[in-house]
């Protein structure tokens, strides 16, 4: 009987619209949530059986699915850990950094106590560990940036300008002057410096270690006739190791800023390298290099954090902690490095905002509503029917 299925269809209609309140409340309670992607319900008819000679109503179904590929606004933030990607790309984070890999795009990571970098979802930040030598590691790891983690950092290049005075003579002392270099324990090492007139227009700058007086390092410098420099090696200086130290590290130093005018002696270094230091704060590159800034004001790279990306991302599973996961249809996971293709750059100091538009959420609310309340008034008339149909008496 048709008043039976319009009962069914009234059910329908009213299930389907409760599922799309449910995903506009949804929508409306993240609104200010990081990385959010709205949630969209589409409807699509559920046919009954229908003859030519006779109709009986279907319903309708609602699917809710998540518009995972819509960029939100970039807002600015202070937090230099604070990571959106302006891109089609996810970050790859974990449960306290160890577990199943899930992809996100709420990238609020602040430190943890174990300097883990964590969202406020609890998820942990992943990337690849770069090694002293600059090779980043084949597996991900929880980024990490304590601030009790010491590092050295060997010196390995830096310049020297300054002025040679040319009224000195072959026959002149040396001038002489020192430099601090550092070995890959972070054991400073005093060079004493010594320069020496030629006599033909050339200068010889001779290292030894301050410690023992050992030679590390020569070279010989020219000057043209307006004494600017004209020509030489760079000084290459081989640092000796610290006990309990195994690397061989060599400086080379950029002298051509030197001059050999008729000046005071003048000889000022600039050498890479620091003592060992705590980690001050941290960079995020668009490329997704993350730079270490020791207190001493050293630099070094740590990690490089990949991009995830899919084929379907908007057939992954959502889960709780504004996270997804891959599913069959969504495609497996690659990685790649940040600014290739679709992937995406990251943009520190920035958060990717929800993408709910307010205005329009109360809008479909209030269409929800009303529609609601038409299929219960075909609930309530079809009920109404029926029941008369029971009062009907036989004579």
């Amino acid at each position: 009987m048709s008043l039976f299925s319009a009962l069914g269809t009234a059910v329908s209609g009213m299930s389907a619209q409760s599922s799309y309140l449910s995903a506009i409340g949804d929508n409306i309670a993240n609104a200010n949530t990081t990385g959010y992607k709205e949630a969209a319900t589409q409807f699509e008819t559920v046919l009954g059986e229908q003859t030519p000679g006779s109709y009986e109503s279907g319903g309708v179904s609602a699917q809710t699915t998540y518009g995972v590929t819509t960029q939100g606004t970039m807002t600015a933030t202070s937090s230099s850990t604070d990571l959106a990607i302006n891109g089609g790309g996810f970050f790859v984070v974990t449960q306290g950094g160890t577990g199943a890999e899930s992809l996100t795009r709420a990238g609020s990571f602040t430190k943890d106590t174990t300097g883990n970098l964590v969202n406020t979802a609890g998820y942990t930040l992943m990337g690849y560990a770069i090694g002293a030598d600059g090779t980043p590691s084949t597996t991900l790891t929880a980024v990490n940036i304590s601030s009790t983690k010491l590092e050295a950092v060997a010196s390995t290049t830096g310049t020297i300008s300054g002025n040679l005075p040319s009224t000195d003579t072959s026959s002149s002392s040396p001038e002489t002057t020192t430099a601090t270099l550092y070995d890959s324990s972070g054991t400073a090492i005093t060079a004493d410096l010594s320069y020496q007139n030629n006599g033909d227009g050339t200068w010889t700058v001779t290292a030894t270690n301050a410690a023992d007086t050992s030679p590390i390092g020569s070279a010989t410098l020219s000057f043209d006739s307006s004494g600017q420099y004209a020509g030489g090696s760079p000084l290459v200086l081989t640092i000796p190791q610290s006990a309990g130290s195994t690397a061989t590290n060599t400086v080379s130093l950029d002298l051509t800023s030197m001059t050999s005018l008729a000046s005071t002696f003048s000889s000022t270094p600039d050498i890479t390298g620091s003592p060992p230091t705590s980690l001050s704060t941290v960079s995020i590159g668009t490329d997704g290099t993350l730079t270490g800034i020791y207190g001493s004001g050293a630099k070094a790279v740590l990690y490089d954090i990949p991009i995830a990306t899919v084929t379907s991302p908007n057939n992954l599973t959502s889960v709780d902690g504004n996270v997804y996961q891959q599913s069959a249809t969504s495609g497996s996971m690659t990685l790649q490095p940040a600014g290739t293709g679709a992937a995406g750059e990251i943009d520190a100091d920035n958060l990717e905002s929800s993408t709910v538009d307010l205005a329009t959420e109360l809008t479909n609310m209030i269409t929800a509503q009303r529609s609601y309340e038409a299929n219960s008034k075909v609930l309530q008339a079809a009920s109404d029917l029926l029941s008369k149909l029971n009062q009907l008496q036989t004579s």
